[in-house]
């Protein structure tokens, strides 16, 4: 029988989903709830020194679409707040109620030595079971000169990781932001401070775009509006490729994140490297209940592929991920159009006509797609752009 518990430096997880640092953890009572619902641990909404200001903006969210379905969200939300007596009072009750959850203090503070020591330190009197460094948030704290302001250098983040280690008696990760042209650059920095783990990825800087019939932005805040953290299926291909990439580079633990909306993005994860991930926009989007879907659907999975848990699928598909130079350039492959398939839209005839090589052709009798194969280059798009999928990539 699969199992999902897994163990991430010696902390036990009874299974790898984990809420992010969010509105849904942004509150004892919701934890708790999501804990009764089954997730595996959740990181608390960033916790902060009591007298760093948070005001908020209303609205503080746009959302993206495609086909009425939510690929995409914008938000200027800043962090928790609630005070640090609270959440010290908050995980001694919900250890003491879900002992076997995770628990995880996402935390910030200006750039003061004193001030992340006494953060740390009241934390420490908790059965919190490790911390999370938020050197990523990107909008609202970066102009206080913290959050995205610290990730994006080596030597700030170096520094308050070197802070934090020196009195943390649980684990540390920290959480990197994706914008930063090398990831592994701040990463292997933090390492160097004795980092325990890495969590990727925080959300993306971004906008969400103008309506076009008011001309003013969409996430609009009195006719004004500001860059944000977007986050949603949108990202995913940035997650993928961050944790790829960190976990190329590092052997350290991570916990992995970005547009996960079910089980299989969960399994993409952590085959890429991840140890356990977070999720926060799905959840935000359709409640803590997705959970019921993710265990039975990953734990399903590794029971098809014979996997005992997830540490056997971890990193598998590492070793495949390289770089441009090393790739194969000698083999091609070629489309083959199932005839009973097509329906001789012609749409790929266009696409491979004004994508570079016109490859692609109508027979004389207009009855069927031909392919030139001198002109081909292999390049797939037109497998892709098929309505009908009928052409397939072979040797």
């Amino acid at each position: 029988m699969s199992t999902l518990t897994t163990s991430v430096l010696g902390i036990e997880f009874e299974n790898p989903f984990l809420l992010a640092s969010a509105p849904p953890t942004a509150s004892i009572e919701s934890i708790d709830k999501a804990f009764e619902m089954g997730w595996g641990g959740a990181v608390l909404k960033t916790i902060t020194p009591d007298n760093l200001e948070m005001v908020e903006a209303s609205p503080r969210y746009a959302i993206m679409k495609e086909k009425g379905k939510v690929i995409g969200l914008q938000n200027i939300e800043l962090l928790s707040h609630k005070s640090v007596q609270y959440w010290v009072d908050g995980i001694k009750y919900l250890k003491e109620k879900h002992p076997t959850k995770v628990i995880i203090a996402s935390i910030m503070s200006p750039i003061d030595r004193s001030a992340w020591h006494e953060l740390v330190r009241r934390l420490n009197e908790t059965p919190v079971d490790a911390y999370e460094l938020n050197f990523s948030c990107p909008h609202g704290m970066p102009e206080k000169g913290i959050g995205m302001a610290i990730g994006t250098t080596t030597e700030i983040s170096t520094l308050i990781t070197g802070w934090v280690k020196d009195i943390a008696i649980k684990p540390v990760f920290v959480k990197l932001t994706p914008n930063v042209t090398d990831i592994t650059r701040i990463a292997k920095a933090v390492e160097r401070a004795n980092a325990d783990g890495f969590a990727a990825i925080n959300t993306v800087q971004g906008f969400m775009g103008v309506n076009l019939d008011t001309l003013e932005p969409n996430l609009n805040i009195g006719g004004l509006s500001t860059y944000g953290g977007c986050s949603g299926e949108i990202v995913k291909p940035i997650g993928f490729r961050c944790v790829a990439q960190l976990r190329q580079c590092s052997e350290l633990p991570i916990l992995g994140m970005g547009g996960i909306t079910n089980w299989q993005d969960a399994a993409q994860y952590i085959a890429l490297g991840s140890d356990a991930v977070q999720i926060c926009t799905e959840v935000m989007i359709n409640g803590y209940g997705i959970i019921d879907g993710l265990k039975s659907g990953l734990l399903k999975y590794l029971e098809e592929k014979e996997m005992n848990d997830i540490s056997e699928l971890k990193n598998i598909a590492i070793s495949k991920i390289t770089t441009h130079e090393k790739l194969n350039k000698e083999h091609h492959l070629h489309p083959e159009i199932n005839k009973d398939v097509c329906v001789k839209c012609g749409k790929c005839v266009k696409i491979c006509s004004e994508s570079e090589h016109q490859a692609l052709g109508v027979n004389d009798n207009k009855t069927s797609i031909c392919l030139d194969k001198e002109k081909c280059v292999g390049c797939s798009l037109c497998s892709h752009v098929c309505p009908k999928e009928a052409i397939k990539m072979c040797c």
